[in-house]
């Protein structure tokens, strides 16, 4: 079986957001790290080479014999758009996605092009959500 490649490291999370171009993207990174930090009162950890995550728990796949730990919610500057690992208990935010703005899902992220193209009081709600259902959902998380 191969072994898991994103996992927590020792890289500085505000270190990695100051390496990002363009610049934009390295401000909205910035206000995200803030944003995430203020919801859930966690600190940022590096996952890998470039997700920025927020508290974790461990997982049993029941499909497989994988097994690990993951963030319970994350971003990423990703080179198309910033990514955010938080629609995980999001499926009955309809609401709030309706008033969100620009953005696109799928299964477990969220994908905005740029903060400026979302209601930023929206979004602190959405992370809000998620961090609160992968909470209660794996209550041995930390």
């Amino acid at each position: 079986m191969s072994e898991i490649k994103t996992k927590v490291t020792n890289k500085n999370p505000k270190d990695f957001i100051n390496s990002i171009e363009p610049e934009q993207k390295r401000k909205d990174a910035l206000v995200l790290l803030e944003m995430f930090e203020k919801v859930t009162k966690e600190k940022a950890v590096m996952w890998g080479e470039s997700i920025v995550g927020f508290g974790k728990y461990h997982y049993k796949s029941e499909r497989s014999t994988q097994e690990g730990d993951w963030m319970l919610v994350a971003f990423s500057p990703r080179k198309q758009n910033l990514t955010l690992y938080i629609m995980a208990g999001n499926k009955d935010s309809t609401d709030l996605l309706k008033k969100l703005g620009k953005h696109k899902t799928s299964v477990g992220c969220l994908y905005i092009n740029s903060l400026a193209d979302v209601d930023q009081t929206v979004l602190p709600e959405l992370i809000k959500r998620s961090y609160d259902f992968m909470k209660k959902a794996n209550p041995s998380s930390s």
